[in-house]
Protein backbone atom coordinates (compact mmCIF):
# COMPACT_ATOMS: atom_id res chain seq x y z
CA UNK A 1 0.00 0.00 0.00
CA UNK A 2 0.96 3.36 -1.06
CA UNK A 3 1.37 5.99 1.69
CA UNK A 4 -1.31 8.60 0.93
CA UNK A 5 -3.46 6.97 -1.70
CA UNK A 6 -6.27 4.25 -1.43
CA UNK A 7 -6.27 1.63 -4.11
CA UNK A 8 -9.43 -0.26 -5.08
CA UNK A 9 -8.74 -3.34 -6.54
CA UNK A 10 -10.74 -3.67 -10.00
CA UNK A 11 -12.44 -7.06 -9.40
CA UNK A 12 -14.08 -5.94 -6.20
CA UNK A 13 -14.79 -2.46 -8.06
CA UNK A 14 -16.68 -4.83 -10.80
CA UNK A 15 -18.20 -7.07 -8.13
CA UNK A 16 -19.94 -4.54 -6.24
CA UNK A 17 -21.49 -2.67 -9.55
CA UNK A 18 -22.20 -5.81 -11.01
CA UNK A 19 -24.09 -6.75 -7.52
CA UNK A 20 -25.81 -3.41 -6.71
CA UNK A 21 -26.88 -3.09 -10.88
CA UNK A 22 -28.33 -6.62 -10.30
CA UNK A 23 -30.30 -6.52 -6.89
CA UNK A 24 -33.87 -5.83 -5.81
CA UNK A 25 -35.19 -3.87 -2.65
CA UNK A 26 -37.01 -6.83 -0.17
CA UNK A 27 -39.66 -3.73 0.56
CA UNK A 28 -40.96 -3.40 -2.31
CA UNK A 29 -40.97 -4.59 -6.26
CA UNK A 30 -40.06 -1.92 -8.62
CA UNK A 31 -42.03 -0.30 -11.25
CA UNK A 32 -41.59 -1.04 -15.07
CA UNK A 33 -41.32 2.15 -15.79
CA UNK A 34 -38.82 3.15 -12.86
CA UNK A 35 -36.87 0.48 -14.40
CA UNK A 36 -36.70 1.66 -17.53
CA UNK A 37 -35.59 4.87 -16.55
CA UNK A 38 -32.90 3.53 -13.99
CA UNK A 39 -31.86 0.80 -17.39
CA UNK A 40 -31.79 4.78 -19.70
CA UNK A 41 -30.00 6.64 -16.70
CA UNK A 42 -27.22 3.64 -16.70
CA UNK A 43 -26.79 3.02 -20.45
CA UNK A 44 -25.86 6.66 -20.88
CA UNK A 45 -22.67 6.85 -23.00
CA UNK A 46 -19.27 7.62 -21.51
CA UNK A 47 -16.23 9.15 -23.13
CA UNK A 48 -14.13 5.97 -24.03
CA UNK A 49 -11.03 5.75 -21.51
CA UNK A 50 -7.43 4.65 -22.15
CA UNK A 51 -6.80 0.93 -21.10
CA UNK A 52 -2.98 2.00 -20.37
CA UNK A 53 -4.12 4.92 -18.66
CA UNK A 54 -3.28 5.35 -14.84
CA UNK A 55 -4.54 7.83 -12.03
CA UNK A 56 -2.39 8.19 -9.61
CA UNK A 57 -3.68 10.84 -6.33
CA UNK A 58 -1.18 11.17 -3.44
CA UNK A 59 -2.06 13.44 -0.49
CA UNK A 60 1.19 15.73 0.35
CA UNK A 61 2.36 14.97 4.24
CA UNK A 62 4.90 16.01 5.94
CA UNK A 63 7.08 13.20 5.72
CA UNK A 64 6.87 14.12 1.89
CA UNK A 65 7.96 17.87 2.18
CA UNK A 66 11.13 19.90 2.50
CA UNK A 67 11.71 22.14 5.31
CA UNK A 68 9.77 24.96 3.65
CA UNK A 69 6.53 22.44 3.70
CA UNK A 70 6.60 22.31 0.21
CA UNK A 71 6.55 18.78 -2.03
CA UNK A 72 10.18 17.14 -2.27
CA UNK A 73 10.79 17.24 -5.89
CA UNK A 74 12.79 13.75 -5.46
CA UNK A 75 9.05 12.55 -4.05
CA UNK A 76 7.47 13.67 -6.88
CA UNK A 77 9.80 12.14 -9.46
CA UNK A 78 9.14 8.62 -7.63
CA UNK A 79 5.70 9.49 -7.97
CA UNK A 80 5.69 10.00 -11.59
CA UNK A 81 7.94 6.83 -12.49
CA UNK A 82 5.60 4.81 -10.50
CA UNK A 83 2.47 5.94 -12.70
CA UNK A 84 4.31 6.07 -15.70
CA UNK A 85 5.33 2.41 -15.11
CA UNK A 86 1.95 0.74 -14.24
CA UNK A 87 0.64 2.58 -17.44
CA UNK A 88 3.70 0.64 -19.53
CA UNK A 89 3.11 -2.26 -17.84
CA UNK A 90 -1.05 -2.51 -18.52
CA UNK A 91 -0.08 -2.14 -22.02
CA UNK A 92 3.09 -4.48 -22.40
CA UNK A 93 1.65 -7.65 -20.20
CA UNK A 94 4.99 -7.98 -18.11
CA UNK A 95 7.43 -5.61 -16.67
CA UNK A 96 8.76 -2.87 -18.03
CA UNK A 97 11.95 -0.69 -16.87
CA UNK A 98 12.55 3.22 -17.33
CA UNK A 99 14.73 3.96 -19.92
CA UNK A 100 14.77 7.60 -20.41
CA UNK A 101 12.88 10.41 -19.31
CA UNK A 102 12.47 14.23 -21.49
CA UNK A 103 12.47 17.72 -20.43
CA UNK A 104 10.54 18.50 -17.04
CA UNK A 105 9.84 21.76 -16.31
CA UNK A 106 8.31 22.29 -13.03
CA UNK A 107 5.87 25.42 -13.14
CA UNK A 108 4.86 25.76 -9.63
CA UNK A 109 6.00 24.04 -6.11
CA UNK A 110 3.10 21.64 -3.89
CA UNK A 111 2.37 22.60 -0.39
CA UNK A 112 1.66 20.00 2.17
CA UNK A 113 -1.82 19.26 2.46
CA UNK A 114 -2.55 19.68 -0.98
CA UNK A 115 -3.57 16.52 -3.34
CA UNK A 116 -1.31 15.71 -6.45
CA UNK A 117 -2.49 14.32 -9.41
CA UNK A 118 -1.50 12.23 -11.62
CA UNK A 119 -2.67 10.87 -14.99
CA UNK A 120 -0.15 8.54 -17.30
CA UNK A 121 -0.74 6.60 -20.29
CA UNK A 122 0.90 4.86 -23.16
CA UNK A 123 1.14 7.14 -26.39
CA UNK A 124 2.74 5.11 -28.49
CA UNK A 125 4.36 1.63 -28.77
CA UNK A 126 7.14 0.50 -30.98
CA UNK A 127 8.93 -2.26 -31.17
CA UNK A 128 10.19 -2.99 -27.69
CA UNK A 129 10.25 0.33 -26.29
CA UNK A 130 6.95 3.04 -25.50
CA UNK A 131 6.77 6.26 -24.99
CA UNK A 132 4.50 7.23 -21.70
CA UNK A 133 2.76 10.95 -21.32
CA UNK A 134 2.53 12.05 -17.70
CA UNK A 135 0.57 14.95 -16.54
CA UNK A 136 0.20 15.95 -13.07
CA UNK A 137 -1.40 18.60 -11.49
CA UNK A 138 -2.24 19.65 -7.83
CA UNK A 139 -5.84 20.62 -6.42
CA UNK A 140 -6.29 22.44 -2.90
CA UNK A 141 -9.27 20.43 -1.38
CA UNK A 142 -9.96 23.16 0.50
CA UNK A 143 -10.69 26.21 -2.20
CA UNK A 144 -11.40 23.73 -5.01
CA UNK A 145 -8.21 25.24 -7.41
CA UNK A 146 -6.67 23.04 -10.10
CA UNK A 147 -3.42 23.95 -11.11
CA UNK A 148 -0.71 22.41 -13.44
CA UNK A 149 2.65 21.30 -12.23
CA UNK A 150 4.56 19.40 -15.48
CA UNK A 151 4.00 17.31 -18.17
CA UNK A 152 6.86 14.95 -19.04
CA UNK A 153 7.33 12.12 -21.08
CA UNK A 154 8.76 8.71 -20.47
CA UNK A 155 10.18 5.74 -22.56
CA UNK A 156 9.84 2.49 -21.19
CA UNK A 157 11.76 -0.72 -22.40
CA UNK A 158 9.56 -3.98 -22.02
CA UNK A 159 11.33 -6.77 -20.49
CA UNK A 160 10.82 -10.88 -20.39
CA UNK A 161 12.88 -13.54 -18.39
CA UNK A 162 16.50 -13.30 -18.00
CA UNK A 163 16.20 -9.71 -19.14
CA UNK A 164 15.33 -10.05 -22.68
CA UNK A 165 13.17 -7.52 -24.56
CA UNK A 166 9.64 -8.56 -25.35
CA UNK A 167 7.90 -6.83 -28.70
CA UNK A 168 5.11 -5.07 -28.09
CA UNK A 169 1.53 -5.24 -29.79
CA UNK A 170 0.80 -1.59 -31.43
CA UNK A 171 -1.50 0.91 -30.21
CA UNK A 172 -4.72 2.08 -31.27
CA UNK A 173 -5.74 5.76 -30.49
CA UNK A 174 -9.02 6.76 -29.79
CA UNK A 175 -9.44 10.13 -29.28
CA UNK A 176 -8.37 13.51 -31.34
CA UNK A 177 -5.64 14.06 -28.22
CA UNK A 178 -4.64 10.62 -28.62
CA UNK A 179 -4.11 10.54 -32.00
CA UNK A 180 -2.21 13.55 -32.51
CA UNK A 181 0.08 12.00 -29.75
CA UNK A 182 0.77 8.77 -30.80
CA UNK A 183 1.48 10.73 -34.36
CA UNK A 184 4.44 13.26 -32.58
CA UNK A 185 5.87 10.51 -30.74
CA UNK A 186 7.51 9.37 -33.55
CA UNK A 187 8.85 12.68 -33.88
CA UNK A 188 10.20 13.00 -30.10
CA UNK A 189 11.95 9.69 -30.55
CA UNK A 190 13.73 10.78 -33.56
CA UNK A 191 14.67 14.11 -31.44
CA UNK A 192 15.76 12.06 -28.59
CA UNK A 193 18.62 10.02 -30.72
CA UNK A 194 20.15 12.81 -32.08
CA UNK A 195 20.26 14.86 -29.04
CA UNK A 196 23.59 14.37 -28.24
CA UNK A 197 24.65 14.79 -31.63
CA UNK A 198 22.87 18.18 -31.62
CA UNK A 199 25.02 18.97 -28.37
CA UNK A 200 28.29 18.11 -29.80
CA UNK A 201 27.59 19.96 -32.98
CA UNK A 202 27.23 23.06 -31.20
CA UNK A 203 30.77 22.57 -29.34
CA UNK A 204 32.36 22.08 -32.16
CA UNK A 205 31.36 25.25 -33.66
CA UNK A 206 31.48 27.22 -30.67
CA UNK A 207 34.94 29.07 -29.41
CA UNK A 208 36.82 26.01 -27.88
CA UNK A 209 38.22 28.45 -25.06
CA UNK A 210 36.59 28.69 -22.03
CA UNK A 211 34.88 32.58 -21.23
CA UNK A 212 34.44 33.07 -17.46
CA UNK A 213 30.77 35.56 -17.48
CA UNK A 214 32.02 38.69 -15.55
CA UNK A 215 29.82 40.77 -13.39
CA UNK A 216 29.95 43.23 -11.05
CA UNK A 217 29.86 43.01 -7.46
CA UNK A 218 29.40 39.46 -8.37
CA UNK A 219 31.15 36.67 -5.61
CA UNK A 220 33.21 34.33 -7.48
CA UNK A 221 33.11 30.33 -5.59
CA UNK A 222 35.42 27.56 -6.79
CA UNK A 223 33.20 25.03 -8.42
CA UNK A 224 34.75 22.40 -6.67
CA UNK A 225 33.31 23.94 -3.07
CA UNK A 226 30.25 22.36 -4.50
CA UNK A 227 30.91 19.16 -5.07
CA UNK A 228 28.93 16.19 -3.17
CA UNK A 229 29.75 12.48 -3.11
CA UNK A 230 26.52 10.08 -1.16
CA UNK A 231 26.16 6.70 -1.20
CA UNK A 232 23.19 4.58 -1.02
CA UNK A 233 22.02 0.87 -0.34
CA UNK A 234 19.75 -0.49 -2.92
CA UNK A 235 17.00 -2.17 -0.52
CA UNK A 236 13.92 -4.53 -1.29
CA UNK A 237 11.60 -1.19 -1.12
CA UNK A 238 13.74 0.51 -3.49
CA UNK A 239 13.08 -2.21 -6.13
CA UNK A 240 10.63 -3.29 -8.59
CA UNK A 241 9.15 -7.23 -8.39
CA UNK A 242 12.42 -8.09 -10.88
CA UNK A 243 14.62 -6.36 -7.78
CA UNK A 244 16.07 -3.56 -10.55
CA UNK A 245 16.22 -0.14 -8.78
CA UNK A 246 12.91 1.87 -9.12
CA UNK A 247 14.23 4.65 -11.71
CA UNK A 248 11.90 7.26 -9.74
CA UNK A 249 14.17 6.02 -6.51
CA UNK A 250 17.89 7.00 -8.72
CA UNK A 251 15.96 10.39 -9.80
CA UNK A 252 15.18 11.16 -6.02
CA UNK A 253 18.59 10.21 -4.45
CA UNK A 254 19.65 12.63 -7.24
CA UNK A 255 17.69 15.65 -6.53
CA UNK A 256 18.99 15.02 -2.99
CA UNK A 257 22.86 15.20 -3.64
CA UNK A 258 21.76 18.01 -6.44
CA UNK A 259 20.02 20.13 -3.96
CA UNK A 260 23.16 19.80 -1.45
CA UNK A 261 25.14 20.76 -4.08
CA UNK A 262 23.73 23.81 -5.17
CA UNK A 263 22.97 24.80 -1.62
CA UNK A 264 26.70 24.83 -1.49
CA UNK A 265 26.87 27.58 -3.79
CA UNK A 266 24.23 29.73 -2.94
CA UNK A 267 24.08 29.69 0.81
CA UNK A 268 20.11 28.93 0.59
CA UNK A 269 17.60 26.78 -0.29
CA UNK A 270 17.44 26.37 -4.07
CA UNK A 271 13.98 25.25 -6.10
CA UNK A 272 14.60 22.76 -9.07
CA UNK A 273 12.84 24.70 -12.20
CA UNK A 274 14.12 21.67 -14.89
CA UNK A 275 15.70 18.49 -15.39
CA UNK A 276 17.23 17.70 -18.40
CA UNK A 277 16.45 15.04 -21.03
CA UNK A 278 18.43 11.96 -19.68
CA UNK A 279 19.01 8.15 -20.72
CA UNK A 280 19.57 5.52 -18.19
CA UNK A 281 22.67 3.40 -19.08
CA UNK A 282 22.21 0.45 -17.28
CA UNK A 283 20.27 -0.96 -14.34
CA UNK A 284 21.17 -1.73 -10.56
CA UNK A 285 19.79 -4.47 -8.35
CA UNK A 286 18.57 -4.99 -4.77
CA UNK A 287 22.44 -5.17 -2.81
CA UNK A 288 24.06 -3.04 -5.39
CA UNK A 289 25.97 -0.03 -3.64
CA UNK A 290 24.93 3.40 -5.54
CA UNK A 291 27.36 6.42 -5.47
CA UNK A 292 25.76 10.11 -6.37
CA UNK A 293 28.09 12.82 -7.20
CA UNK A 294 27.10 16.50 -7.91
CA UNK A 295 29.12 19.54 -8.70
CA UNK A 296 27.95 22.78 -10.39
CA UNK A 297 28.99 23.44 -14.01
CA UNK A 298 27.91 26.58 -14.34
CA UNK A 299 26.04 29.61 -12.63
CA UNK A 300 24.23 32.10 -14.44
CA UNK A 301 22.93 35.49 -13.80
CA UNK A 302 19.83 33.76 -12.08
CA UNK A 303 19.95 30.24 -12.64
CA UNK A 304 22.65 27.54 -12.27
CA UNK A 305 23.32 23.73 -13.50
CA UNK A 306 23.97 21.18 -11.68
CA UNK A 307 25.63 17.62 -12.70
CA UNK A 308 24.84 14.48 -11.44
CA UNK A 309 26.16 10.75 -12.13
CA UNK A 310 25.01 7.68 -10.39
CA UNK A 311 27.65 4.78 -10.37
CA UNK A 312 26.66 1.18 -8.85
CA UNK A 313 28.95 -1.73 -7.08
CA UNK A 314 28.49 -4.41 -5.82
CA UNK A 315 29.99 -5.99 -2.51
CA UNK A 316 33.47 -6.57 -3.87
CA UNK A 317 35.40 -3.24 -4.10
CA UNK A 318 38.46 -4.59 -6.97
CA UNK A 319 35.09 -4.43 -9.74
CA UNK A 320 35.12 -1.39 -11.04
CA UNK A 321 31.50 0.56 -11.41
CA UNK A 322 29.22 1.18 -13.37
CA UNK A 323 27.50 4.08 -14.67
CA UNK A 324 23.94 4.20 -14.05
CA UNK A 325 23.08 7.54 -15.01
CA UNK A 326 23.86 10.72 -15.60
CA UNK A 327 21.75 13.87 -15.57
CA UNK A 328 21.35 17.68 -15.43
CA UNK A 329 19.54 20.04 -13.24
CA UNK A 330 18.69 23.74 -12.94
CA UNK A 331 18.04 25.66 -10.04
CA UNK A 332 17.12 28.74 -8.88
CA UNK A 333 17.23 30.59 -5.36
CA UNK A 334 13.89 32.72 -4.56
CA UNK A 335 13.60 35.27 -2.63
CA UNK A 336 11.02 36.70 -0.16
CA UNK A 337 7.97 37.59 -3.11
CA UNK A 338 8.67 34.16 -5.69
CA UNK A 339 11.60 36.40 -7.75
CA UNK A 340 14.95 34.22 -8.86
CA UNK A 341 17.63 36.23 -7.19
CA UNK A 342 21.56 36.86 -8.11
CA UNK A 343 23.57 34.11 -7.95
CA UNK A 344 27.26 34.01 -6.91
CA UNK A 345 29.23 32.93 -10.33
CA UNK A 346 31.23 29.98 -10.42
CA UNK A 347 35.13 29.02 -11.15
CA UNK A 348 35.79 25.85 -13.06
CA UNK A 349 38.86 23.64 -12.40
CA UNK A 350 41.10 23.10 -15.29
CA UNK A 351 40.58 20.51 -17.65
CA UNK A 352 37.53 18.56 -17.13
CA UNK A 353 35.68 21.47 -15.03
CA UNK A 354 36.28 23.97 -18.15
CA UNK A 355 34.03 21.12 -20.21
CA UNK A 356 31.28 20.61 -17.95
CA UNK A 357 31.16 24.86 -17.69
CA UNK A 358 31.44 25.01 -21.84
CA UNK A 359 29.10 22.07 -21.91
CA UNK A 360 26.65 23.54 -19.20
CA UNK A 361 26.33 27.47 -21.91
CA UNK A 362 25.61 24.99 -24.80
CA UNK A 363 22.95 23.11 -22.87
CA UNK A 364 21.08 26.31 -21.77
CA UNK A 365 21.01 27.55 -25.32
CA UNK A 366 19.84 23.94 -25.99
CA UNK A 367 16.82 24.17 -23.59
CA UNK A 368 15.75 27.93 -24.57
CA UNK A 369 15.46 27.20 -27.80
CA UNK A 370 13.77 23.22 -27.43
CA UNK A 371 11.22 25.33 -24.71
CA UNK A 372 11.01 28.21 -27.19
CA UNK A 373 10.27 25.85 -30.35
CA UNK A 374 8.81 22.16 -29.06
CA UNK A 375 7.51 23.19 -25.76
CA UNK A 376 4.95 25.75 -26.24
CA UNK A 377 1.82 25.62 -27.85
CA UNK A 378 1.80 25.73 -32.06
CA UNK A 379 -0.47 29.36 -31.56
CA UNK A 380 2.27 30.71 -29.74
CA UNK A 381 4.72 30.18 -32.25
CA UNK A 382 5.43 33.20 -34.43
CA UNK A 383 4.97 32.38 -37.90
CA UNK A 384 9.12 32.69 -39.03
CA UNK A 385 11.37 31.51 -36.82
CA UNK A 386 14.85 31.88 -36.93
CA UNK A 387 16.90 29.47 -38.64
CA UNK A 388 20.36 28.47 -36.59
CA UNK A 389 21.91 25.42 -36.92
CA UNK A 390 22.24 24.78 -33.54
CA UNK A 391 18.10 24.23 -33.64
CA UNK A 392 17.82 22.50 -36.58
CA UNK A 393 16.53 19.64 -35.12
CA UNK A 394 13.38 21.63 -32.94
CA UNK A 395 12.33 23.25 -35.97
CA UNK A 396 12.48 20.15 -37.79
CA UNK A 397 10.51 18.60 -35.14
CA UNK A 398 7.94 21.66 -35.19
CA UNK A 399 7.49 21.31 -38.30
CA UNK A 400 6.43 17.95 -38.53
CA UNK A 401 4.45 17.86 -35.50
CA UNK A 402 2.58 20.89 -36.24
CA UNK A 403 1.07 19.20 -39.34
CA UNK A 404 0.61 15.57 -37.83
CA UNK A 405 -1.34 17.90 -35.19
CA UNK A 406 -3.66 19.56 -37.98
CA UNK A 407 -3.89 15.96 -39.17
CA UNK A 408 -5.48 14.79 -36.22
CA UNK A 409 -7.79 16.96 -35.53
CA UNK A 410 -11.68 15.42 -35.75
CA UNK A 411 -13.81 18.39 -37.17
CA UNK A 412 -13.10 18.85 -40.65
CA UNK A 413 -16.29 19.24 -43.01
CA UNK A 414 -16.60 18.56 -46.30
CA UNK A 415 -17.05 22.08 -47.89
CA UNK A 416 -17.12 20.84 -51.52
CA UNK A 417 -16.08 18.06 -54.13
CA UNK A 418 -15.44 17.49 -57.51
CA UNK A 419 -14.45 15.40 -60.47
CA UNK A 420 -13.63 12.88 -56.90
CA UNK A 421 -11.15 15.72 -55.39
CA UNK A 422 -12.58 16.64 -51.82
CA UNK A 423 -11.86 19.94 -49.85
CA UNK A 424 -12.76 20.00 -46.44
CA UNK A 425 -11.98 22.87 -43.94
CA UNK A 426 -11.71 23.14 -40.13
CA UNK A 427 -12.64 26.60 -38.31
CA UNK A 428 -10.89 27.20 -35.24
CA UNK A 429 -11.06 30.40 -33.27
CA UNK A 430 -7.53 31.93 -34.89
CA UNK A 431 -7.12 29.87 -37.63
CA UNK A 432 -9.08 28.64 -40.79
CA UNK A 433 -7.75 25.33 -42.19
CA UNK A 434 -8.25 23.47 -45.49
CA UNK A 435 -7.83 19.87 -46.30
CA UNK A 436 -7.77 18.76 -49.78
CA UNK A 437 -7.76 15.12 -50.78
CA UNK A 438 -7.85 12.42 -53.29
CA UNK A 439 -6.98 9.04 -54.71
CA UNK A 440 -4.16 8.66 -57.23
CA UNK A 441 -3.24 5.41 -59.33
CA UNK A 442 0.93 5.92 -58.06
CA UNK A 443 2.58 4.33 -55.60
CA UNK A 444 3.07 6.45 -52.35
CA UNK A 445 6.74 6.39 -51.86
CA UNK A 446 7.20 7.81 -55.83
CA UNK A 447 4.31 10.39 -54.71
CA UNK A 448 6.02 11.12 -51.74
CA UNK A 449 9.61 11.33 -53.79
CA UNK A 450 7.76 13.84 -56.43
CA UNK A 451 5.85 15.82 -53.93
CA UNK A 452 8.84 16.54 -51.79
CA UNK A 453 10.78 18.32 -54.25
CA UNK A 454 9.82 21.86 -54.60
CA UNK A 455 11.84 22.85 -57.44
CA UNK A 456 9.54 20.87 -59.81
CA UNK A 457 6.44 22.25 -57.78
CA UNK A 458 5.89 24.82 -60.92
CA UNK A 459 5.77 21.94 -63.25
CA UNK A 460 2.01 21.32 -61.62
CA UNK A 461 1.60 24.71 -59.41
CA UNK A 462 0.34 27.82 -61.41
CA UNK A 463 1.24 29.82 -58.58
CA UNK A 464 5.29 28.75 -58.35
CA UNK A 465 7.74 30.69 -60.47
CA UNK A 466 10.47 28.84 -59.20
CA UNK A 467 12.10 27.43 -56.02
CA UNK A 468 15.78 27.89 -55.15
CA UNK A 469 17.37 25.55 -53.44
CA UNK A 470 19.03 27.72 -50.51
CA UNK A 471 20.61 24.80 -47.90
CA UNK A 472 20.36 21.20 -47.72
CA UNK A 473 20.59 20.48 -44.00
CA UNK A 474 20.53 17.17 -43.98
CA UNK A 475 18.30 13.91 -45.48
CA UNK A 476 14.99 14.68 -44.23
CA UNK A 477 15.35 18.67 -44.20
CA UNK A 478 16.10 21.55 -47.17
CA UNK A 479 14.98 25.32 -47.18
CA UNK A 480 13.97 26.45 -50.12
CA UNK A 481 13.52 30.22 -51.32
CA UNK A 482 10.46 29.60 -53.29
CA UNK A 483 9.07 32.94 -55.54
CA UNK A 484 5.48 33.14 -56.10
CA UNK A 485 2.87 34.52 -58.82
CA UNK A 486 0.31 35.70 -56.71
CA UNK A 487 0.50 39.36 -56.15
CA UNK A 488 0.13 41.15 -52.91
CA UNK A 489 -2.11 44.05 -51.67
CA UNK A 490 1.14 45.89 -52.40
CA UNK A 491 0.86 44.51 -56.23
CA UNK A 492 4.11 43.29 -55.55
CA UNK A 493 4.89 38.93 -56.24
CA UNK A 494 5.36 36.99 -52.73
CA UNK A 495 7.79 35.64 -52.04
CA UNK A 496 8.71 33.11 -48.89
CA UNK A 497 11.72 30.80 -47.15
CA UNK A 498 10.54 27.47 -46.74
CA UNK A 499 11.78 24.68 -44.39
CA UNK A 500 10.87 21.49 -46.20
CA UNK A 501 10.67 18.65 -43.70
CA UNK A 502 10.13 14.87 -45.22
CA UNK A 503 9.19 11.83 -43.05
CA UNK A 504 8.51 8.35 -44.25
CA UNK A 505 6.52 5.97 -42.33
CA UNK A 506 7.35 5.03 -38.77
CA UNK A 507 5.52 1.81 -38.71
CA UNK A 508 2.52 0.08 -40.81
CA UNK A 509 -0.45 2.94 -41.14
CA UNK A 510 1.56 5.74 -40.52
CA UNK A 511 1.54 8.47 -43.77
CA UNK A 512 4.50 9.76 -45.84
CA UNK A 513 4.79 13.16 -44.52
CA UNK A 514 6.15 16.30 -46.42
CA UNK A 515 5.32 19.48 -43.91
CA UNK A 516 6.44 23.09 -44.69
CA UNK A 517 7.09 26.05 -42.65
CA UNK A 518 8.38 29.58 -42.96
CA UNK A 519 11.55 30.13 -41.15
CA UNK A 520 14.35 33.34 -41.71
CA UNK A 521 17.64 33.36 -42.96
CA UNK A 522 19.84 36.38 -42.50
CA UNK A 523 21.61 35.52 -46.08
CA UNK A 524 17.99 35.57 -47.50
CA UNK A 525 16.26 39.15 -45.70
CA UNK A 526 13.45 40.50 -47.14
CA UNK A 527 14.11 42.79 -50.43
CA UNK A 528 11.79 45.47 -52.32
CA UNK A 529 11.02 43.34 -55.07
CA UNK A 530 8.79 41.21 -53.76
CA UNK A 531 6.34 41.00 -50.36
CA UNK A 532 7.69 38.53 -47.95
CA UNK A 533 4.81 36.06 -47.27
CA UNK A 534 4.95 33.10 -44.92
CA UNK A 535 3.04 29.78 -44.12
CA UNK A 536 2.52 28.86 -40.22
CA UNK A 537 2.09 25.28 -41.13
CA UNK A 538 1.27 23.29 -44.40
CA UNK A 539 2.20 20.43 -46.69
CA UNK A 540 1.06 16.54 -47.96
CA UNK A 541 0.38 13.40 -46.14
CA UNK A 542 0.05 10.42 -48.58
CA UNK A 543 -1.42 7.36 -47.52
CA UNK A 544 -0.77 3.87 -49.61
CA UNK A 545 -3.44 2.22 -50.14
CA UNK A 546 -4.24 -1.24 -52.75
CA UNK A 547 -3.22 -1.85 -55.86
CA UNK A 548 0.04 0.51 -56.33
CA UNK A 549 -2.83 3.76 -55.29
CA UNK A 550 -2.45 5.91 -53.04
CA UNK A 551 -4.37 8.90 -51.08
CA UNK A 552 -2.66 12.05 -51.20
CA UNK A 553 -3.93 14.93 -49.09
CA UNK A 554 -2.78 18.63 -48.78
CA UNK A 555 -3.24 20.68 -45.69
CA UNK A 556 -2.74 24.57 -44.71
CA UNK A 557 -3.31 26.32 -41.49
CA UNK A 558 -4.40 29.44 -43.66
CA UNK A 559 -2.39 32.78 -42.40
CA UNK A 560 -4.68 36.37 -44.17
CA UNK A 561 -2.16 37.05 -46.73
CA UNK A 562 -3.43 33.65 -47.82
CA UNK A 563 -7.51 33.95 -46.71
CA UNK A 564 -8.83 35.65 -49.39
CA UNK A 565 -7.86 32.66 -51.80
CA UNK A 566 -8.98 30.20 -49.51
CA UNK A 567 -12.52 31.64 -49.11
CA UNK A 568 -12.67 31.91 -52.76
CA UNK A 569 -12.03 28.78 -53.40
CA UNK A 570 -14.10 27.04 -50.32
CA UNK A 571 -17.37 29.34 -51.24
CA UNK A 572 -17.01 27.66 -54.81
CA UNK A 573 -16.54 31.16 -56.39
CA UNK A 574 -13.47 29.23 -58.31
CA UNK A 575 -11.87 26.13 -58.80
CA UNK A 576 -8.42 26.59 -58.56
CA UNK A 577 -7.55 24.81 -55.86
CA UNK A 578 -9.17 21.73 -57.39
CA UNK A 579 -7.79 21.58 -60.31
CA UNK A 580 -3.97 22.68 -58.80
CA UNK A 581 -4.58 19.25 -57.01
CA UNK A 582 -5.25 17.47 -60.01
Amino acid sequence: MVQGSIVVPEELLSFCCNGLQGSTSPLRARDPGEQEEMTGAMASPSPPRNPTEVQMSQLVLPCHTNHRGELSTGQLLKWIDTAACLSAERHAGCPCVTASMDDIYFEHTISVGQLVNIKAKVNRAFNSSMEVGIQVSYEDLCSGKHCSICKAYATFVAQGPSGSKVKLKPLAPQTEEEKTEHSIAAERRRMRLVHKDTLKDLLTRSSPETELETRDGSVTVPAENTRVESVELVLPPHANHQGNTFGGQIMAWMENVATIAASRLCHAHPTLRAIEMFHFRGPSQVGDRLVLKAIVNNAFKNSMEVGVCAEAYGQEMSVSRRHVNSAFMTFVVLDQEGRPRTLPMVAPEAGDGERRYREASARKKIRLDRKYVVSCKQTEVPLSVPWDQSNKVYLSYNNVSALKTLVAKANWALAREKDKVRMYTLEEDKFLSFRIEMSVHIAAGQAFSLLSDLQRRHEWDSHYVSAELVQQVDDDDVIYHVVSQTLSHENKPQDFVILASRRKPCSKGDPYVVAFRSVTLPTHPASTGFTRGETLCSGFCIWPELDEMSKVAYYNQATPGYLNYVTTNVAGLSSNFCATFE
